[in-house]
């Protein structure tokens, strides 16, 4: 794998990811429209590690006060948000162990990848107009974490965009825009660790070459600035425009695979 393509990988990778747009969906397409062959296992690995870092360090002062307050105070705020997410990672968890592999072998086709781009992404357009958008973090008990951990678990379909149904959940329980995205940052955390422990048994000799380290660093990076930018953006402003976009490249593959 050359370094470009490395590079523009892991670019994808990172937007795909937090942007509520699909990075599977991406990931798919930019290779068959590229000419590209897959870029295996390992390289799905380094795309993981970059994704966990850029999650890590943006919401580490975040995470060492719920961990903190899991242990030492589980009956405080902190406490039960921490639990909250521990509880709301099982479902996504489950998922990924029983169904990964199955999902792999039947669901990657062109037509079913624009379906789910459509469709999540017309549910995600009606959540925000429905939501109330009147609760914050602190609102969010067991229960509602549980329906965005299933709601999470729908994401191991491509297309189906993890931030963009854990977002959909959230808007549906009535948080605001940017609560929904940042509990859906959080929640990303530890499933994102998940998968990257459980993908370490596909690493070979390619963790010794530069594009390995380069698609981590450019995931990594271009992750942060996501990340940032969406926070930012929901204060202000709905989802309409990856709605829009959602819908634009769900019919492109429709289009390119028909």
């Amino acid at each position: 794998m050359s370094c470009l393509h490395a590079a523009a990988l892991g670019l994808v990778q990172a937007l795909g990811e937090f942007l509520p747009i699909s990075s599977s969906a991406h990931l798919v397409l930019i290779p068959k429209l590229l000419g590209w062959s897959y870029q295996g296992l390992s390289y799905d690995v380094a795309l993981h590690w970059g994704t966990l870092l850029a999650v890590c360090v943006y919401f580490r002062k975040d995470w060492f006060a719920l961990a903190r307050a899991g242990l030492a105070a589980p009956g405080s705020p902190e406490g039960r948000m921490c639990w909250s997410l521990v509880l709301a990672t099982v479902p996504g968890g489950l998922a990924g162990l029983l169904c990964a592999d199955w999902v792999e072998a039947h669901f990657h086709s062109g037509r079913l990848i624009a379906a789910t781009l459509m469709g999540f992404g017309l549910l995600l357009w009606a959540a925000d107009r429905a939501g109330r958008k009147s609760r914050g973090l602190a609102d969010v008990g067991w229960r509602a974490a549980l329906c965005v951990g299933l709601a999470q678990a729908l994401a191991v379909v491509p297309g189906v965009s993890r931030s963009g149904v854990t977002m959909t959940a959230g808007l549906l329980l009535g948080l605001r825009r940017q609560d929904a995205a940042r509990f859906s940052f959080l929640l990303s955390v530890p499933i994102v660790v998940a998968a990257g422990l459980y993908e370490l048994r596909h690493v070979g000799p390619e963790i010794a070459t530069g594009p390995f380290w380069l698609g981590i660093i450019v995931t990594a990076l271009a992750g942060l600035a996501a990340i940032r930018f969406l926070l930012e953006f929901l204060k202000t402003r709905g989802v309409g425009v990856f709605v829009a976009y959602r819908l634009a490249l769900g019919l492109f593959l429709l289009w390119v695979w028909r």
